[in-house]
């Protein structure tokens, strides 16, 4: 889905218990710009992630607000972790999060390899996360290990 785009930053905010769901929400904000816009304006997409009834945790059921309220997938996550690393004035942390996302009808099934800072994780430890997923007992997950790439950033 991102191989067309540049600048995604993806936002969660935990939002109140409501009386429509006794499960864990977030309120789920994309921004992106497509790589052949010369536009600064961001482009958006928003949604509401419930956690999956049943799972044990870290599973996710994603459904659009507005127009994108037709479309809906699931998604968790397979690891995280933190980098450490030197920088000026110090050490700087950079925490990370390896997911899973179901096919949707705009999109295939993925894995995405997210980051707190905008440098993103580098494609070193993009490199060791893609071999630990090669080791994966699930077929489909080695597979879309092989195509986890670096977004463009500006």
């Amino acid at each position: 889905m991102w191989k067309s785009k540049r600048n995604v930053s993806i936002t969660y905010t935990p939002l109140p218990p409501s009386s429509s769901s006794a499960l864990p929400q977030l309120n789920d904000l994309v921004t992106y710009q497509t790589l052949s816009s010369s536009s600064a304006k961001p482009k958006t997409i928003e949604g509401i992630d419930t956690a999956s009834a049943g799972a044990k945790g870290g599973e996710w059921d994603w459904r659009g607000k507005g127009w994108l309220k037709i479309a809906s997938s699931h998604w968790e996550v397979l690891g995280w972790g933190t980098l450490v690393t030197a920088a000026a004035g110090g050490e700087e942390e950079n925490q990370w999060v390896v997911t899973y996302f179901a096919k949707t009808m705009f999109t295939p099934a993925g894995i995405d390899v997210y980051s707190r800072l905008k440098a993103g994780v580098g494609e070193e430890i993009v490199g060791e996360i893609r071999g630990e997923l090669a080791r994966s007992g699930d077929v489909a997950v080695r597979k879309l290990a092989e195509e986890i790439f670096e977004v463009v950033r500006d």
